[in-house]
């Protein structure tokens, strides 16, 4: 059989994932605090672990190459500040959420934010424009895993197969062990995730010669790709910029993260990973933009989706079969991380926010944990269906998914912090925000209205004077 080595490393792999999911099932409870929270009980290393295995996705080992093939080195810098940044949200919206969860129990978002400003329409926008703007990001996961798979066997397992195959043993252990399978996995996908990034640009680099050699190579032929601006001019300062912000306004607004603000046992944890976040994406988020850039030397000339498969296809040229497979394995494991706690998110904020909010306010605790699991396997279909026809470009498709949950981010702010703020304003400033993102994403409103920034600053500027004027015109007398 060809790829033996791979096959061999991928199921020691998904074994080794099973059993962990089978240990940490047997310490669960059947309650929804357990199941979506794992009981709030996370310390540092594995609050560290599970946050940046969850952000780390698909998008981290295939855009980022991909985009480092088609742009060069200045997507680097703009990723690794950008995301860096997020950091001090955990500090800013994450202690407040955390410490708010664990007095008044909230399990969900939408859940803390209705019940902050006592709304439940602003809860079920709330939840509304949460699901919408995960779900292309949630399919992101199993498109990952597709290219990587069939890349690894040589099309042995088609794309979709593979898709298919990786998401179902997704929805096997999050539906066994919920939040605390997720965590204790993250955290062996995290592990494996650093060491095997790092394994792989070491070995393509004493492929290629050495990182100089690497990169005077990919110079001569394209040298654009070592300018400021990036090939073809990408990035404009006033776009650059926009992308930077991006980050630290939307990545808290991944529900997937968001939920984690309520896991820490004590805001030690959570001071924790804002210090070593920052150093840990300065670090790793060099080395698949580093490959994308060689990718040149070896694969010239790639157009459309080619360039997302450029690290698998850098290794299968430069590393031996089984070293490319433990490297990818690592890619793998990012998709699934992210993936699980996508997947756990989406069902506990329909299962609390809806199943309970609306249809069946007596549901039993085993009865909100069996409907969770339910929708674990429903939201994975959908990934796949959308995933049966990926885009070009995995970088567009996020970058639009991005700018709608960023909205959500003033009327978070002024939730925790702003006395006066009241729910009416909040509602408005998010139709508001997410009617303007329709408007450009549809052409109805021109880009050059952004004045050559991205959409998403004029848009939350907009949707932020908006929730200003709406609560100042109506203050709140009271604040839960």
């Amino acid at each position: 059989m060809k790829h033996i080595e791979v096959y061999l490393i991928l199921g020691a792999y998904l074994l080794f994932t099973l059993a962990l999911t089978l240990w940490s099932a047997r310490r669960s409870r059947q309650t929804p605090d357990d199941y979506f929270l794992a009981n709030r009980t996370f310390g540092p290393v594995v609050l560290f672990f599970t946050l940046i295995a969850t952000n780390f996705s698909a998008f981290f080992f295939l855009g980022f190459s991909g985009m480092g093939y088609r742009v060069g080195y200045s997507y680097y810098p703009m990723m690794a500040f950008g995301t860096a940044l997020v950091g001090l949200t955990f500090y800013w919206i994450g202690q407040p959420v955390s410490a708010l969860g664990r007095s008044k129990g909230y399990i969900t978002p939408p859940e803390m934010m209705g019940d902050l400003l006592q709304s439940r329409t602003l809860k079920f926008v709330f939840l509304g424009i949460m699901v919408v703007f995960t779900l292309p990001y949630l399919a992101v996961q199993p498109i990952g895993a597709g290219y990587v798979l069939q890349e690894l066997t040589g099309n042995q397992i088609p794309y979709f197969w593979g898709a298919s195959t990786l998401t179902l043993f997704i929805v096997l252990y999050v539906f066994v062990g919920g939040m605390r399978s997720v965590a204790w996995t993250d955290v062996l996908q995290g592990v494996l995730m650093l060491i095997l990034m790092f394994l792989a640009i070491g070995i393509i680099a004493s492929s290629l010669g050495g990182f100089e050699a690497a990169n005077t190579k990919a110079y001569k032929l394209q040298p654009e790709l070592f300018s400021e601006a990036g090939k073809n001019h990408y990035f404009t300062g006033r776009k650059w910029f926009s992308l930077m912000l991006l980050w630290f306004f939307c990545v808290p607004m991944f529900p997937q993260l968001f939920m984690r603000f309520f896991t820490p046992r004590s805001s030690k944890s959570l001071q924790t990973s804002a210090v070593l976040y920052p150093v840990v994406t300065a670090l790793l988020f060099l080395c698949p933009v580093m490959v994308g850039v060689w990718g040149h030397i070896d694969f010239p000339g790639l157009t459309g989706k080619a360039p997302n498969n450029i690290l698998p296809m850098m290794l299968g040229k430069h590393a031996p079969v089984w070293v490319g497979a433990l490297v990818m394995v690592g890619a793998l494991a990012a998709f699934m991380s992210t993936l699980d706690s996508q997947l756990l998110a989406l069902s506990s904020m329909l299962t609390r926010d809806l199943y309970v909010g609306v249809w069946k306010r007596n549901a039993t605790l085993r009865e909100q944990v069996i409907v969770g699991r339910v929708l674990v396997v429903l939201f994975a279909i959908v990934g796949l269906i959308i995933a049966y026809h990926p885009p070009q470009t995995i970088f567009g498709m996020l970058r639009e998914a991005f700018t709608g949950l960023a909205v959500l981010f003033p009327t978070t702010v002024a939730a925790l912090y702003w006395r006066k703020t009241n729910a009416t304003a909040c509602v408005a400033s998010i139709l508001v925000g997410e009617g303007i993102w329709f408007g450009f994403y549809m052409g109805w409103i021109p880009k050059t209205w952004s004045l050559g920034f991205l959409p998403v600053l004029p848009i939350l500027c907009i949707s932020t004077l908006v929730l200003v004027v709406g609560s100042l015109l109506q203050p709140r007398t009271e604040f839960p």
